[in-house]
C-alpha cells in the first residue's frame, strides 16, 4: 500500500512538472519581469508582486519584480514601452500612467500607442474629508457653504497633477464651487495639517484616511466611487450625495510593449481574469485597502482611452501647469 502511495505521489508530482512545463511552452518565454514605476514598498509595488506571484504559477514561467522609480512614473514606463512585445517585460502602475499624458508638455513614448493594456488590477476609491470641526455635515452642506464663500475655503492634498488633487478638481467643477488647492509634498504632511485644522478638506485615499476617521480626529463626508465602500458603508458616494456622475477612483493598472492582439497578450489577458476572479485575490487585496478589477483586454483599453480624455479635460479647465 505505501509502495502504491508513493508511485501515486511520484506520478503526480512528474505529471505537475509536465503541466508546468507543458504552460511555460505555451507562452513565449520563460520569464517575465514586471516592472513597478515606482519605490518599493507601495501600494502599486505591492499589488505587483502579489500579481507576479499567481502569474507565473498559472502560465508556468518565472517572474519578477524589478522597481524604476521617477518622474511621476515615465522612467520606468518608458523602459516597457521600448521592450521586445513578446510578454518578457510587463508594466504595473497607477492612475499616473492616465494623468501624465495632459500634465507632461512631452513624453518619451505615446500613452495610447505604445502600450496594450492588459487589466484593470484593482480599484480604490478616495475620499472627501474634512476637519473635526469644520460646520458642514454633509456634502451639501460643504457646497452651500463653499459658494456663500468663493475662494475662502481651501482643500489639500499630495501634489500637483496627484489623483487626489484632481479629485479636487474635478468636484469644484461638477459641483459649480470655487476652493483653493494647497499641494504638499506627500499624502501624510497633508493629512497632518488636516487633523491640525490648517486646512479644512482634503481628498485622499481609504488607507490614509481610516486611522485619522477612526480615531475621530477627521471625518468622511463621501466617497469618490460610484459605489460605497465596504470599509465605510455609512459613507455616502459623492453621486449619491447630489453630485451626480461624480467618480474618481485611484487605480492600477497592467500593460505591456504594443502587441497588436498577439498570442502572449491574448494569453496575459485570460491568466489575468482568471487571477483577479480568485477569491484569495479579494482577500489579499482586502488588506491594502483595494478592490479586484474586473476589466481585461478590450474593455480595459477602452477604460484606459476614457480615463485619459476624462483627466485631460480636467486639467484643462483647472488650468494645471504642464511640467
Amino acid at each position: 500500500m505505501k509502495k502504491l502511495t508513493r508511485l501515486a505521489l511520484s506520478c503526480l508530482a512528474m505529471t505537475f512538472v509536465m503541466l508546468s512545463g507543458a504552460l511555460a511552452q505555451n507562452f513565449p518565454v520563460s520569464q517575465i519581469k514586471i516592472i513597478v514605476p515606482f519605490p518599493a514598498g507601495g501600494t502599486t509595488d505591492i499589488l505587483a508582486r502579489f500579481v507576479a506571484q499567481y502569474l507565473g504559477e498559472k502560465l508556468g514561467v518565472t517572474t519578477i519584480v524589478e522597481n524604476r522609480p521617477g518622474a511621476s512614473g515615465t522612467i520606468g514606463s518608458e523602459v516597457v514601452a521600448k521592450s521586445p512585445a513578446d510578454g518578457s517585460v510587463l508594466l504595473v502602475t497607477a492612475t499616473h500612467h492616465v494623468i501624465n499624458p495632459s500634465l507632461r508638455k512631452s513624453l518619451p513614448y505615446e500613452t495610447q500607442k505604445d502600450f496594450s493594456p492588459i487589466a484593470l488590477i484593482a480599484t480604490a476609491p478616495n475620499a472627501l474629508v474634512v476637519t473635526r470641526d469644520f460646520p458642514a455635515k454633509s456634502v451639501a452642506e460643504l457646497i452651500e457653504l463653499a459658494k456663500k464663500q468663493p475662494g475662502k475655503l481651501s482643500f489639500g492634498s499630495a501634489g500637483v497633477g496627484g489623483a487626489n488633487h484632481l479629485s479636487g478638481e474635478l468636484f469644484k467643477q461638477m459641483a459649480g464651487i470655487n476652493i483653493e488647492h494647497i499641494p504638499y509634498k506627500g499624502a501624510a504632511p497633508a493629512m497632518n495639517d488636516l487633523i491640525g485644522g490648517h486646512i479644512p478638506i482634503m481628498f485622499d485615499t481609504l488607507p490614509t484616511v481610516l486611522p485619522a476617521a477612526e480615531a475621530g480626529n477627521i471625518r468622511v463626508l463621501a466617497v469618490t466611487s460610484l459605489t460605497r465602500a465596504a470599509s465605510l458603508p455609512n459613507a455616502p458616494t459623492l453621486d449619491e450625495a447630489g453630485v451626480k456622475g461624480f467618480e474618481a477612483t485611484a487605480w492600477f493598472g497592467m500593460y505591456m510593449p504594443q502587441a497588436n492582439g498577439s498570442p502572449a497578450y491574448t494569453k496575459l489577458v485570460a491568466a489575468m481574469k482568471e487571477i483577479l476572479a480568485a477569491p484569495a485575490t479579494r482577500e489579499k487585496f482586502a488588506t491594502q485597502g483595494v478592490e479586484p478589477g474586473k476589466l481585461t483586454g478590450a474593455e480595459f483599453t477602452a477604460f484606459v482611452d476614457s480615463e485619459i480624455k476624462k483627466w485631460g479635460a480636467v486639467v484643462k479647465t483647472a488650468n494645471v501647469p504642464q511640467e
